[in-house]
């Protein structure tokens, strides 16, 4: 098996080193690495391009992007990294975040992973978060989903899908997870496999606008409300005394009151609302 990953870098230079010797030194490197600088105005591009003289799989591209952060954006820079080696014989296609670390026979473990199970659309490892100067499994990560950081898909699937798809409020990540499963593949992360993300979640624009935007991305998604109830429900333990939960769950309902409508088909509203459904009552399976 052989691979490719993309990289959308935008201003990364505190972390994205950690990254490049994260696959510098796996036992089975990929076959090319696209790194995109998203617009990038700090060292990130001065940093790959010196690990790119020392590994020639590595290839940045500079590309203009809009300014702030911008889910469009970031995902027409991962598009555009596949558009550039969809010509190569390759069979695992890689989104990788360049704020994580990993060890050395990551990828040849998740690699052995899709050999042992030709359904496996989509893997990756299991995140974990810094948290008083300890690294954890972070709270909300599920044996359901693969986190974005790292998402690695069979190509077959990949090209299924067509890639990435742009969100209004982000979770292209989450729209790929479930067009995956409703083509008939699985989705399945590997806990053993623990990944270092370095950048915490939801720093980079506050905890408050992040619940914000996410109830407006729960929304978009076409989130059934009771899924919604029971899922902002978990998060309510969690400090600053359930402020992220109130918050978001009050962007959810705020959406459906001012009209708006999901973003995605109605066939895949119709497949996300039945998973859903059924996750909250399995006895009518």
């Amino acid at each position: 098996m052989e691979y490719i990953l993309i990289t959308a870098a935008k201003n990364e230079e505190k972390y994205i080193g950690n990254t490049l010797w994260s696959v510098s030194i796996q036992t089975r490197p990929p076959k090319k690495w696209i790194i995109v600088s998203d617009g990038s105005t700090d060292q990130t591009n001065d940093i790959v391009s010196e690990y790119s003289k020392k590994h020639p799989f590595i290839q940045l591209i500079k590309r203009q992007a809009d300014s702030g952060r911008n889910f469009g954006s970031q995902v027409a820079a991962i598009n555009f990294g596949y558009s550039l080696i969809k010509d190569l014989k390759l069979d695992l296609i890689g989104n990788l975040d360049a704020d994580v670390s990993f060890g050395p026979d990551y990828f040849e473990t998740v690699m052995n992973n899709f050999s042992s199970n030709p359904r496996l659309g989509l893997s990756g490892g299991w995140i974990q978060e810094e948290k008083n100067g300890v690294f954890q499994d972070r709270p909300f990560n599920s044996m359901k989903s693969v986190p974005h950081a790292v998402q690695l898909f069979r190509r077959e699937c990949f090209e299924k899908i067509e890639g990435y798809h742009p969100m209004p409020y982000g979770g292209s990540d989450t729209l790929a997870e479930i067009m995956v499963r409703m083509n008939g593949w699985e989705v399945k992360p590997m806990r053993e496999l623990k990944v270092a993300h370095l950048k915490p979640t939801n720093s980079a624009e506050g905890l408050i606008r992040a619940a914000w935007r996410q109830g407006q991305m729960d929304r978009s998604m076409g989130t059934h409300p009771v899924f919604e109830i029971a899922r902002i429900a978990r998060r309510i333990p969690e400090r600053p005394f359930g402020i992220y939960a109130l918050t978001r769950f009050c962007s959810f309902v705020s959406a459906i009151l001012l009209g708006k409508k999901p973003s995605v088909t109605e066939q895949l509203l119709r497949f996300l609302r039945k998973e859903q459904v059924l996750a909250l009552f399995p006895f009518r399976r």
